[in-house]
């Protein structure tokens, strides 16, 4: 009787107490969610401040939207709310936050991350949560930090995340400068083991490729052996690697791979890796690469002469340049040529120039002409030329490029020696013409001649009479639209005046996300750049990156993308395209906010935005030949490739979106 009086007691008192709410766990993608909507605008006004009530909501959602959009925003003062969201019970809201703490980089998160690492997780259920606070620590933490994060060995190859953090937080230390033998020798042998998992050995290869001042003598064997590795991707950073060791051995192996290697990234990347030799053990190896049947590894090659050569190859290269090769291969041999010629063989300068203008005259390709000034300008003579003919020309990639080819002819290493008894006159006819170009009004020109201005080497303080002319020209330049040259030209004002420099002007929120149009979007949309060299099919990522998806779509609706060229092609690293004047420094009269909590550019064909810094952004994009980890966390990704690479491996400078569609 007493049991059972106890139980029924027991129920009485259940059946009085209030219900619990229910935990929510999911975290939701919708952006229809007007709540959502709301901290996403708030993220894209930078109203931090609002944000915070979202933290404690009691929907997962809202506190990882939050949490993401100061990864964003990169406000610091979110530091400490961030660190109570550590410890949140959804995995998904920890890992924003974390994210959001290495985005935000100040030393201060480095004790925070550190105390909410699950030490004791045997389950593995935080093992994505913990991967994620190795590489915020890399972003963040001290360089006392690196030492303990490089020895970690207690992982085991099936421990993915907690080896891909390890390895990312050690290569984002590098980015910042920060590098120890203990973190070099992990990262070799990450990226040259094959126990170890792919998304370890990824970030240990580009650790290879990216990281400066690393010591790599002997590890020769080990990535020698790594170049055996099926995945490209791994060969990319190995063959760096192996040029960064500046050994015999580490040659051999590099001359030994030439023949065998298919991937002209690998190839494009191997010659870059032999500029860390002497000119003549490599000189054979690239001259034959001029002829390679990928455009990108011959302008890779000529591009090595123009930066390494020597001027008893300059002959060769200018014999080379009349040979039957690409525009960008011939051109970069005329400029190797000018720029390692004896100014005491004039008569050869002479021919080369000659042949230089002539083509300059006969050319329709602007970005051939283009190409043409800029040789030109490896011999300042040419400077009165230049001026004469580049300066008006009707296309601007011309133009700019006549502000960079009178940047180069300053550049000679003795002014006074090269030009001569008249240097005098030389250098106010330089000042002249930098001085010209600013006030001229052209955004182009502005931020190349502000930027020469400014070089400490050059002669140039103290020389003009007035500034009148580069404050006249801020107070001219548009904005947003010119933002860029505004930035350049501001500090070139400071510089004179003998001022710090100045940081960059902060752009004024002025474009929202347009939600009824961002509705209209479905989650698979995909859309597809149409070119002469095929077709480029994309799927839009709408959840990631809505603003900036939104913004695109409306730009291909107006077909503002079409007749637009690729006017930057990088080997082995990005086309760029939707300039609408052809040079970079276009733009149109807004700007829209960066969007930096989605994937990594951990694969080729990522599709992002260009920008002259976070939150200028507005209608060039770019897509990524191959892994460009180095851009994560600070140029928004809003699109995948997802066929039609190939193309994107085939386009060349200047070729032209025909126009992009959109699917759906």
């Amino acid at each position: 009787m007493q049991i059972r009086f106890h139980f029924l007691l027991l129920l009485l008192l259940v059946g009085c107490m209030p219900p619990t709410e229910e935990v929510i766990t999911d975290v939701r993608s919708d952006l229809s969610d007007p709540v959502l909507q709301t901290i996403l605008d708030f993220q894209d006004k930078q109203l931090t401040d609002s944000l915070y009530t979202y933290f404690r909501s009691a929907d997962p959602t809202y506190r990882a939207a939050a949490a993401r959009a100061f990864a964003s925003t990169k406000d610091a003062s979110g530091i400490d709310s961030l660190g109570a969201m550590l410890k949140d019970p959804v995995a998904e809201v920890r890992i924003a936050a974390a994210y959001a703490l290495g985005q935000i980089g100040e030393e201060s998160a480095e004790e925070i991350l550190l105390k909410s690492f699950e030490r004791y997780d045997t389950m593995r259920v935080w093992s994505a949560f913990n991967g994620t606070v190795l590489e915020a620590m890399g972003k963040c933490g001290t360089e006392d930090y690196l030492k303990d994060l490089a020895t970690i060995s207690s992982y085991s190859a099936r421990d993915t995340a907690l080896l891909a953090g390890q390895a990312w937080g050690i290569y984002r230390y590098a980015l910042r400068g920060f590098i120890r033998p203990e973190g070099t020798l992990r990262m070799v042998e990450m990226a040259t083991n094959a126990d170890y998992p792919l998304a370890a050995r990824l970030p240990a290869a580009n650790y290879l490729l990216r990281a400066r001042n690393i010591q790599l003598e002997e590890h020769v064997p080990a990535m020698t052996e790594g170049l055996k590795a099926e995945d490209p991707r791994l060969r990319m950073g190995l063959v760096f690697g192996l040029g960064k060791s500046k050994t015999t051995e580490g040659l051999d192996a590099l001359k030994a791979h030439w023949e065998s290697e298919t991937d002209y990234r690998v190839k494009c990347n191997l010659i870059r890796a032999l500029a860390n030799f002497e000119y003549e053990e490599v000189e054979g190896l690239i001259n034959g690469a001029l002829d390679d049947s990928s455009l990108p590894v011959a302008k890779t090659a000529a591009a090595y002469f123009l930066q390494n050569g020597t001027a008893r190859g300059a002959r060769s290269y200018w014999q080379r340049a009349k040979d039957s090769l690409h525009w960008e291969v011939a051109l970069n041999l005329y400029a190797a040529a000018n720029r390692h010629m004896p100014n005491t063989f004039s008569q050869t300068k002479g021919y080369i120039n000659y042949e230089l203008r002539k083509r300059f005259e006969e050319s329709e390709n602007p970005y051939e002409r283009a190409a043409v000034i800029r040789a030109m300008g490896e011999f300042g003579w040419n400077y009165e030329y230049i001026k004469a003919n580049a300066f008006p020309a009707d296309e601007e990639v011309v133009r700019t490029a006549s502000i960079q080819a009178i940047g180069r002819a300053l550049a000679m290493e003795d002014f006074r020696k090269y030009y001569g008894t008249g240097y005098r006159r030389v250098r106010q006819d330089f000042s002249d013409i930098l001085k010209e170009a600013i006030q001229n009004g052209d955004p182009g020109m502005i931020a190349e001649a502000a930027g020469i201005f400014r070089r400490p080497e050059l002669f140039f303080k103290g020389t003009l009479d007035s500034l009148d002319f580069i404050e006249n020209a801020l107070s001219e330049l548009e904005l947003p639209k010119n933002i860029e040259a505004w930035n350049t030209l501001n500090k070139t004002l400071a510089f004179f005046k003998d001022q710090d420099e100045p940081e960059n002007r902060k752009v004024e929120w002025n474009h929202p996300i347009l939600w009824d149009s961002t509705a209209a979007i479905p989650a698979d949309a995909r859309a597809t750049i149409v070119t002469s060299k095929g077709n480029v099919e994309l799927e839009l990522l709408t959840l990631d990156a809505p603003g900036t998806v939104t913004n695109f779509v409306a730009l291909v609706q107006s077909g503002f993308y079409d007749g637009l060229n690729f006017h930057r092609v990088v080997p082995n690293f990005v086309i760029q395209g939707g300039c609408p004047r052809g040079d970079g420094y276009g733009s149109l009269d807004y700007t829209i906010r960066s969007e930096l909590a989605g994937p990594r550019y951990d694969i080729a064909g990522r599709v992002g935005m260009a920008s002259a810094g976070n939150h200028t952004e507005c209608t060039q994009f770019f897509i990524t030949h191959a892994p460009t980890p180095h851009l994560d966390g600070n140029y928004t990704i809003f699109a995948n490739v997802i066929s039609g690479m190939e193309v994107v491996h085939d386009i060349q400078l200047g070729d032209v979106i025909d126009r992009i569609e959109l699917n759906f």
